[in-house]
């Protein structure tokens, strides 16, 4: 059949060809069949079948169905005609066995058989149950598949399936691309099939290497058969039902689909571990589903790759984005973004634009985040660390640069920012026209979600499938090199203050010396900071001396923890032998790779690879991340120990240094437990909280008591264990 013309969309064409010439000619290799990418993708059913016999053919038209040839309704041995009821049958059509059955799927019950659809060229695996489908063509569908009151099903010869490859003869203008983190197209990338967050970050993040941007262009166009004549297929055990539109849409096993508007150039991905379900009112084009992901209620996708285990739900829109694993979008606006796994946005009147979010963040209500609303160009990004949080009502325009856990209060920031200071609280205070920053905030005030939000990201992380690797803790390189800039910055500031204008080197020596003497000679300071927002304003550091013992508490029990579990994997090892096996120069240039850290060189070498053809594929690109994160703990463990060798000031870890390190962990480990109980605690005791309830036996009998909470106890429990620990590491 010839290709349609796009500007002739109508055509009158004899019905004999109806489900015949899906491909043709050129698209045809000698000696095959049209049928033959078909018999690759369906063999078992294309062995299993036979022609039907007489007695059959004169059930299926007593039973008021046709065909436009019967020859050409082949069916498995097992086939029973008494189960297809007023049904038209075009093309090749083959069926596996029908059985006096019917399936069951929570509370519904569906007879397996065919009835009241037009079926087109379609593979039909044993025991399915297909009724009211008035409009299905060129699919193959696996074993015990319910297809119930559907207008319209069908894959066209040139499907693609969601990735972003052309097929033979086709224009390059129809390939499809995301737009991710800018709006004007400089960061776009190819959607595919398998694709992870970090895969994204590199082919966006990395645009002046045009060598690279080549190759991975290719590396997917590659990826995928280019040929055309493909089906649409659902998988085993799937069920789809009251849908509209279902165009040219792959389909995993076990998958569940209610009540869809329309579904257009799709892979769904699906397993019987982790299934996938579409609901109510959909409305998704052009992209990709990972395992384990939902999309309910009214939600429109284009353009887009989710994640595993990721979900949309009541009236989300997903568009020109990437959306990581483990993460969910309620009720929002998502535009031109990459966002790495865990991340969390719900409320009507959010909205994230243009942003490259590095992941186990929150968007709170009627946060506004970038987009041209606030900006004189159409080509601003925001870039946010590990633990962004804009809090409600903050409004954030382009550009801004955030370090990793930076929770931003109520307000509209006027300005651009580069936010250096990791965990830090931000105010922009209009009373005084000034921006207020306090560093560590999280570890200073708010310890029980600090810790909180790193368990539970572990503990929700359902994917029994993990190609994106994922670092949970709060405290890894990327935050630790990111406190030591801070306590840079802290000392030159401090410095500043106390002396005024001077060399680097003098302001950093006198903050030095005021950051660790009492906090009576910093709190009387104005201490400023620079470059931190593009205005005339002052930013005002709170709480400087606090902050950076804050940093160092951090830095040092980083330091600690990491060298214990290097112990606890090494039977046997002493004090020497991990000196000797850590011994390095501190490495700074630590890269978040989707979720994943890696060592900037290491990432450097594995882009040199893609480069030079030495890995040709994705699934090899992905073998090159996991063997970063199977060395990643020891590159962890050489950061933790030059960690404490420079907190520590000293070349060589000596056994006192040590033991004084181990000293000072498990308090700040207690001081951990204590701060998560005394955070929660402050709840509980908070008079507004407690106006609620007409006496504290029925606050109790509601939110219970802090010393009964489950995590108070985990963390308690944890502090007791990492002493034990300590008790018998090595000295």
């Amino acid at each position: 059949m010839p290709d349609r013309s796009p500007t002739d969309q109508l055509r009158v064409v004899p019905i004999m060809s109806l489900g015949h010439e899906f491909i043709s000619g050129a698209d045809i290799p000698p000696g095959m069949t049209e049928h033959y990418l078909r018999d690759e993708q369906n063999p078992a059913l294309a062995a299993a079948v036979r022609p039907l016999t007489g007695q059959e053919v004169d059930t299926l038209v007593k039973n008021g169905n046709t065909a436009d040839n019967w020859a050409n309704v082949q069916v498995n041995d097992s086939f029973n005609p008494r189960y297809i009821r007023n049904c038209e049958f075009y093309g090749l059509v083959r069926i596996g066995k029908l059985e006096e059955v019917f399936l069951e799927y929570h509370d519904m019950h569906v007879p397996v058989g065919l009835t009241n659809s037009r079926i087109i060229a379609c593979d039909i695996g044993d025991d399915c149950a297909i009724h009211n489908v008035p409009y299905l063509a060129h699919y193959i569908l696996g074993q015990n598949v319910i297809l119930l009151n559907i207008d319209e099903m069908h894959a066209t010869n040139y499907a693609k399936f969601g990735n972003g490859i052309v097929k033979v003869r086709e224009d390059e203008s129809v390939r499809v691309y995301m737009d991710l983190i800018n709006e004007c197209s400089g960061r776009r990338i190819m959607p595919f099939d398998g694709m992870t967050a970090g895969d994204a970050y590199i082919w966006s993040k990395y645009r002046s290497d045009a060598a690279l941007m080549e190759r991975l262009k290719q590396i997917t166009q590659r990826g995928f058969d280019p040929r055309r004549g493909f089906y649409g297929t659902v998988g085993d055990r799937s069920v789809i039902k009251n849908c509209g539109i279902i165009k040219d849409v792959k389909i995993g096993p076990h998958a569940y689909i209610k009540g869809a508007n329309k579904l257009k150039n799709l892979t769904i991905n699906s397993s019987r571990d982790e299934p996938s379900q579409i609901g109510e009112g959909v409305e998704i084009v052009n992209g990709i589903i990972g395992l384990g992901c939902h999309v309910f209620y009214g939600c429109k996708a284009v353009r887009f790759v989710m994640g595993n285990g990721s979900s949309l739900k009541y009236g989300a829109r997903l568009i020109h984005s990437y959306l990581g694993d483990n993460s969910t979008i309620s009720c929002c606006e998502v535009l031109n973004n990459l966002i790495f796994p865990c991340h969390e946005q719900h409320h009507n009147n959010s909205f994230l634009i243009a942003a490259l979010v590095k992941g186990q963040s929150n968007m709170a209500a009627n946060a506004t985040i970038g987009s041209n609303h606030n900006s004189r160009a159409p080509d601003g990004e925001l870039i946010a660390g590990r633990g962004f949080w804009p809090g409600l009502c903050v409004s954030v325009k382009h550009n801004c640069r955030l370090a990793s856990f930076a929770l931003l209060t109520k307000g509209d920031y006027p300005c651009e920012m580069d936010i250096p200071l990791p965990f830090s609280l931000l105010a922009n205070d209009t009373a005084h026209d000034r921006l207020m920053v306090m560093p560590a905030y999280w570890w200073l005030y708010n310890m029980y979600a600090l810790v909180r939000n790193a368990d539970k990201f572990a503990a929700r992380d359902a994917r029994r499938t993990k190609v994106q690797k994922i670092e949970f803790d709060y405290l890894a390189p990327d935050t630790v090199e990111e406190m030591f800039t801070a306590l840079a910055l802290l000392e030159r500031w401090v410095g500043k203050a106390a002396i005024g204008a001077q060399d680097d080197a003098a302001l950093a020596s006198a903050g030095r010396t005021l950051l660790r003497g009492p906090v009576q000679g910093v709190d009387t300071l104005l201490v400023l900071g620079e470059g931190m927002e593009r205005s005339r304003r002052a930013v005002v550091i709170q709480k400087a001396h606090q902050a950076y013992a804050a940093y160092r508490q951090m830095l040092g029990y980083y330091a600690v923890k990491n060298l214990l579990e290097y112990f606890a994997a090494r039977a046997g090892a002493t004090l020497e032998s991990m000196k000797k096996d850590l011994a390095a120069p501190r490495r700074s240039d630590w890269v978040n790779l989707g979720g994943q850290l890696v060592l900037d060189a290491d990432l450097a070498e594995v882009r040199q690879r893609i480069r030079q053809g030495t890995l040709a594929d994705w699934a090899a690109i992905h073998q090159a991340w996991d063997a970063l994160w199977q060395k990643y703990p020891l590159d962890k463990q050489r950061h933790a120990y030059a960690t404490l060798l420079d907190l520590m000031e000293i070349p060589a870890l000596t056994g006192a240094a040590w033991a004084k390190a181990l000293t000072d962990a498990v308090a700040i480990q207690r001081h951990i437990a204590d701060q998560v109980y005394q955070t929660r605690k402050k709840d509980f005791e908070d008079p507004f909280r407690r106006m609620a309830y007409s006496s504290h036996e029925e606050m109790e009998a509601v939110l219970g008591t802090p010393e009964d909470n489950a995590f108070v106890k985990r963390v308690a429990q944890s502090a007791e264990a990492f002493a034990a620990q300590v008790a018998i590491a090595p000295r």
